[in-house]
């Protein structure tokens, strides 16, 4: 009777009064019911209203249908692709190529990293200093293992939330930016200045908490804008990273956990993720013949096939298809922000103080040329070293809260 009693609870956070649900698009305005209490809100507090749906579809009217489509003409999708909601884009020219139910609102899980990732890369310097605290090392789920007392820089930490799906990491950058409520604050305005209207995050991990959703639309308008970055690119392309570690101890190795990179060829890389109320979620890009894809899966199974091959199918698929049904349409990102990044908060932030005695003090009036080669010496030190594609990825792949 309690566990009857619990879900009954659950079920009314998922969807609140006055928001109706479409008989045949069920997930058009909030993700289905939870089925733990990740979602359930803090003593006191109000479960988050869901996002209001656009009354135009973003992207075009044929993307506010929840079955699946497809240019006229265009073959079947593969029979493996068993996730429930997923869209296939051109990274470059925006246009979605074919979709199932796109804009429905499903749980992120990890996959939301790659908003993460974009607010750390806009908001923090690549060079800026992260001292790791115990709490950010006892995060809940995935880890990098950064160890607490080092230092990294906000690229080394980038690059480990990418590629090794690290809460810890997630939580380190936070930190940086000013706490995780002003990381939250700070994902959710980009996501509206982006123009990505269904998505709503509550964590920098992906882990569940109240109000969490996105969309396959969503999550590859913003993939497409991250891709833009050019050590995000990297990053999620890039196979093994070397990360300090503590006195005495050998140096951190970080595989990336996406298999897509070492079965696929022409892979750009991706993200992964799972919660038990978002199920699998999944991320894959690639390139073929000068052509870049997506392929954005949600609330999938490893059945018939892995989530991996799945969208590795998906691409295939899309690589053949000539035409579209629609477009990834990206706010002008000129346009004046909304918020304001706030200020960083941590200890690192502080200047150490240049002693002004001797010619040269500080960096005024040093040569342009010695400077110019202090920053060669600087960008040397980052040093990230590719493994064969032969070896496999440390760590499984797509189960990463």
């Amino acid at each position: 009777m309690a566990v009857t009693a619990l879900t009954a609870g659950l079920l009314a956070t998922s969807a609140p009064a006055g928001i109706a649900q479409d008989d045949d698009c069920p997930n058009a305005s909030a993700p289905p019911p939870p089925v733990d209490t990740s979602e359930v809100p803090p003593p006191g507090e109000p479960s988050p209203e869901p996002l209001e749906v656009p009354t135009d579809p973003v992207g075009g009217q044929t993307l506010g249908e929840c079955g699946l489509v497809s240019p006229e003409g265009a073959p079947e999708p593969p029979g493996q692709v068993s996730a429930e909601s997923w869209t296939l884009a051109d990274l470059d020219t925006g246009e979605v190529v074919a979709a199932q139910d796109p804009h429905a609102r499903h749980r992120p899980a990890s996959t939301i990293k790659v908003l993460t990732a974009l607010v750390a890369l806009r908001d923090l310097k690549l060079d800026d200093r992260i001292e790791v605290s115990q709490e950010d090392a006892d995060q809940e789920g995935t880890r990098v293992g950064l160890e607490p007392g080092v230092t990294y820089t906000v690229e080394q930490v980038v690059r480990g939330l990418l590629m090794q799906s690290g809460n810890d990491a997630a939580h380190a950058l936070a930190s940086r930016v000013g706490g995780v409520d002003a990381m939250v604050d700070r994902m959710n305005a980009t996501a509206r200045e982006l123009g990505a209207k269904d998505t709503r995050t509550a964590s920098p991990s992906g882990l569940d908490g109240p109000g969490m959703s996105t969309s396959s639309y969503d999550l590859a308008l913003i993939f497409r804008e991250a891709m833009r970055e050019p050590t995000f690119a990297d990053a999620v392309r890039s196979e093994h990273l070397v990360l300090p570690a503590g006195p005495d101890e050998p140096p951190l190795e970080v595989w990336n956990d996406n298999k897509l990179l070492y079965n696929y060829e022409g892979a750009l890389g991706g993200k992964t993720g799972f919660t038990d109320d978002a199920q699998h979620t999944y991320i894959g890009a690639a390139e073929k013949d000068g052509r870049r894809l997506v392929a954005v899966l949600m609330r999938g199974q490893h059945q018939p096939v892995h989530q991996s091959q799945q969208a590795t199918e998906l691409l295939e698929y899309g690589f053949g298809i000539q035409g579209g049904v629609g477009e990834l349409v990206t706010e002008d990102p000129d346009k004046p922000k909304t918020t304001e990044p706030p200020p960083v908060t941590n200890a690192s932030d502080a200047t150490p103080p240049v002693e002004e005695t001797g010619w040269g003090a500080g960096t005024v009036g040093l040569p342009l040329g010695v400077l110019l080669l202090a920053a060669v010496a600087v960008a040397g030190t980052l040093t990230y070293r590719k493994r064969a594609a032969s070896a496999p990825p440390r760590g499984p792949d797509d189960d990463h809260p």
